[in-house]
């Protein structure tokens, strides 16, 4: 037997749990996340698939049906078949508007024969039309009665692996890189299809390969072979390869003088560097790159724009049909005044200035991937230009991979933002294209899978992965129905499980912010591996760098002023929107001390003081954390034993985790503002001096 051949019978074994029963399954490691297919029994050899054509990607979507045994004692004749199939065409179906990636599965007679048919105009969608029905019986729904279609609304949804060659993940916490580039080409980890499967299901199309802070190695020719090689895994499931590239790979290997974009020697340097990689990769992606920022070379060196950049490279892929996704994450000592303004600075001024093949990378907020943060004001700013969203999946800022967060929220909320450029107008609809109507859209999300069995580090951080993928294909799914369907697939279906772990979901992100952020502060994590608090850092080399930049707290209050008195970023947003953010009567509370310094005995909205409602929302953080822990303990008969005791592990870590971080923040803000904690409320733990005092040299994520 061959190694894929070994890997699908590990497969078959650890997916034996009983979809549907409330009752513990046998124990688990998580490597199946949602993909949780019954162990398929002999009966299930009555199941007739019929692929029409012989392509790599439908023989995937039929193994992927053969895998279940959804059809064991009711199988229907199944056909995957593409429009183009005589027999489909002849049915006259509404096909058209499904595009190069939807799909349409249903019921039809063929023949006076009852067939269930997986179509769509292509292939690929009827490899994701396959798992679409697969999702359709595994959170409950009836074979008998099946009627999905659907039509991804983001053109490109891609992972971004930060991975870097020696193995380690930058803010991965999941264990080491997946990717084995000792090994690779020649040996491919059965692991790689299994990723490949797992991100075909929930429709993501594209994965960059390294980290956006590049080595000029992945573009050797010894590391092009290996990127080619994952390209030949993943190509069956509808998946591109990426590459970040370091803009200043024509010295490195090249051995020119300089990188500078207008140089028609670096110009020429990137072309034969293009054309080499789509000799290996013939329908390789395209480039990401981070440019003039976090020490990051760029166009920038050689007083070029970032438009310069983007577009040099652009006319490189561009005969290839490659794409060049260019981050907006410009974090440099540029701005002084409010880091939260540098991207705006930079790019507004270059809308419409792009190649047709460059679509720009922008974060979901202005600063950098914190708990909250109110949407990035390019959305909406730069209407001749295609912005691609990114999310981070990986828990950075939010307790690593031991806190539960489920970021289904905040990416609902992110993409429901009214930008109040245009009536209606949401950062969804920018992204999706549909305000300007740009055909190249997309989102993009910080991976977090490592080489930990279970994938992400945790089953809740599988959610994550998956939500993303899901609210890519469609920014309107919402938070909440996503997390059912993750849920059930997960564990089962039953209302008894799916219900209270929705619960647990729903709320578990905004408990972070309360134990961390709330009322919108940012940034007061400890420096350099983020973990753990640390409001009272000022003494770094660069003002941006410090905690004390984001909060400015003193005597008379917190937050920072981003209105006409200050650093005026409230004039980045719409008309509109600034006025409303203006005002701090108007402004909402839950971003209230992102965009102004407020007193500490303001009135808010529950007629409590600031102080105490910053105080109420840790407690409040902290105790929903305790309430998580209750309702997974009560679970623990119907999960297995394995996924239950590690998920109730983090819990009581995340737990211990969120009284030390309202501890340490309430220690803090006491010293600053001289206030004594509320009456009922319980002081810290130890003083301001014993948490200054904890260190954590070896933080997962942060390279040492």
């Amino acid at each position: 037997m061959t190694a894929f051949g070994r890997s699908i019978g590990k497969f078959a074994l650890l997916c034996a749990a009983v979809i549907g029963l409330t009752g513990p399954a046998h124990a688990e490691d998580g490597y199946d996340l949602w993909l949780r297919y019954r162990t398929p029994a002999t009966t299930s050899s009555a199941l007739k698939i019929e692929a029409r054509g012989d392509t790599p990607t439908l023989r995937a979507a039929g193994e992927e049906l053969r895998r279940s045994n959804f059809f064991a004692t009711k199988a229907p004749t199944i056909l995957l078949a593409t429009a183009t199939d005589r027999d489909v065409a002849a049915l006259r179906l509404p096909l058209a508007a499904l595009g190069d990636e939807g799909y349409r599965v249903g019921y039809v007679t063929l023949g006076n024969r009852r067939t269930l048919l997986v179509t769509g105009n292509t292939d690929r969608g009827v490899l994701y039309g396959s798992f679409a029905l697969l999702r359709h019986l595994q959170t409950g729904g009836s074979l008998d009665r099946i009627d999905l279609t659907s039509t991804p609304r983001v053109k490109l949804r891609v992972l971004n692996h930060w991975d870097n060659l020696d193995g380690v993940v930058e803010r991965g916490y999941a264990g080491a890189s997946l990717w084995d580039w000792w090994t690779l080409p020649d040996f491919r980890d059965p692991r790689y299809t299994d990723y490949a499967r797992a991100n075909a299901s929930i429709g993501i199309n594209g994965t960059v390969l390294n980290n956006v802070n590049a080595k000029a190695d992945s573009l050797t020719a010894p590391y092009i072979a290996k990127a080619a090689a994952l390209a030949d895994v993943f190509r069956p499931y509808g998946i591109k390869v990426y590459l970040s590239a370091r803009f200043s790979a024509p010295i490195e290997l090249g051995g020119l003088k300089t990188a500078d974009p207008l140089d028609p020697q670096v110009a020429a340097w990137w072309k034969a560097k293009t054309d080499e990689i789509y000799r290996s990769i013939p329908d390789f992606g395209g480039f990401l790159v981070k440019a003039n920022s976090e020490g990051q070379p760029g166009p920038r060196d050689y007083h070029r724009t970032h438009a310069d950049g983007a577009n040099m490279l652009a006319a490189a892929v561009a005969p290839h049909g490659g794409i060049v996704m260019w981050r907006a994450f410009v974090y440099a000592e540029t701005d002084p005044e409010d880091r939260a303004k540098q991207a705006y600075t930079e790019f507004k001024p270059l809308d419409g200035k792009f190649a047709s093949n460059v679509i720009v990378q922008v974060k979901n907020g202005a600063i950098d991937f914190q708990p909250r943060e109110p949407f990035h004001p390019l959305f909406g700013a730069m209407p001749k230009t295609p912005l691609m969203i990114e999310f981070q999946i990986t828990k950075e800022y939010l307790g690593f991979a031991t806190h539960l967060a489920y970021l289904g929220p905040m990416f609902a909320e992110t993409l429901g933002s009214e930008t109040m450029q245009t009536p209606g107008e949401t950062v969804a609809k920018v992204v999706d294209g549909s305000v300007e109507h740009h055909t190249l859209t997309g989102m993009a999300g910080v991976a977090n899978i490592g080489r930990d069995r279970d994938w992400a580090g945790s089953t809740f951080n599988q959610a994550n992965w998956y939500a993303f993928g899901r609210m890519a294909w469609d920014p309107t799914l919402g938070a909440a129905p996503v997390a059912r369907e993750w849920a059930a697939m997960t564990f089962a279906p039953s209302p008894k499980i799916v219900d209270p772990v929705v619960a647990m979901m729903m709320g578990s992100r905004e408990a972070v912010v309360d134990y961390m952020t709330p009322l919108g502060l940012a940034h007061v994590m400890a420096t350099g591996h983020h973990y753990g608090p640390g409001p009272w850092v000022a003494n770094l080399k660069r003002p941006e760098w410090n905690p004390v930049y984001y909060h400015r707290a003193d005597k008379a209050g917190i937050g920072f002023d981003r209105t006409k008195t200050g650093s005026d970023a409230i004039a980045q947003y719409s008309p509109a929107l600034a006025r409303q953010l203006a005002n701090p009567a108007t402004t909402p509370e839950r971003e209230l001390l992102w965009f102004h310094h407020v007193a500490w005995d303001r009135r808010m909205a529950s007629g409590r003081t600031l102080w105490a409602e910053m105080v109420g929302d840790y407690d409040q953080g902290v105790g929903y954390v305790a309430s998580m822990r209750r309702q997974w303990d009560a679970l623990k008969p119907s999960i297995d034993s394995a996924r239950w005791t590690k998920t109730a592990t983090y819990l009581a870590v995340q737990q211990r985790e969120a009284q030390w971080w309202r501890d340490a923040s309430l220690a803090y803000w006491m010293s600053v503002n001289g206030l004594p904690i509320p009456a009922g409320t319980a002081a810290p733990a130890h003083d301001l001096a014993w948490y200054k005092a904890q260190h954590f040299p070896y933080a997962p994520g942060n390279p040492q």
